[in-house]
């Protein structure tokens, strides 16, 4: 009965033991996916900036909608005043 005992607390402090390097490498795995994550965030926010770029150069070439361009250089002229009136606070 007290040997029966010992193997079922041996047989549980293994089993904590490999639980508990389980669960270090999930940590690491779920860090390292959360950096994954993130850089793709800053990637697809640098892909859009490029992307409206483009679309505003497009738009002054001559190919592309200059309605849409006008609109956007509005936005982008509050933008800088915007930016104008904060540092003039």
């Amino acid at each position: 009965m007290l040997e029966d005992i010992r193997k079922q607390i041996e047989r549980l402090i293994a089993r904590y033991e490999s639980e508990k390097v389980e669960n270090d490498r999930l940590r690491t795995e779920l860090a390292a996916s959360r950096e994954n994550g993130e850089a793709l965030r800053r990637q697809i926010l640098e892909l859009e900036s490029t992307i409206e770029t483009l679309k505003l150069t497009e738009a002054f070439t001559g190919g592309g909608d200059h309605a849409a361009a006008k609109v956007k250089l509005d936005r982008l002229i509050r933008e800088i005043d915007k930016c104008i009136s904060c540092l003039e606070n």
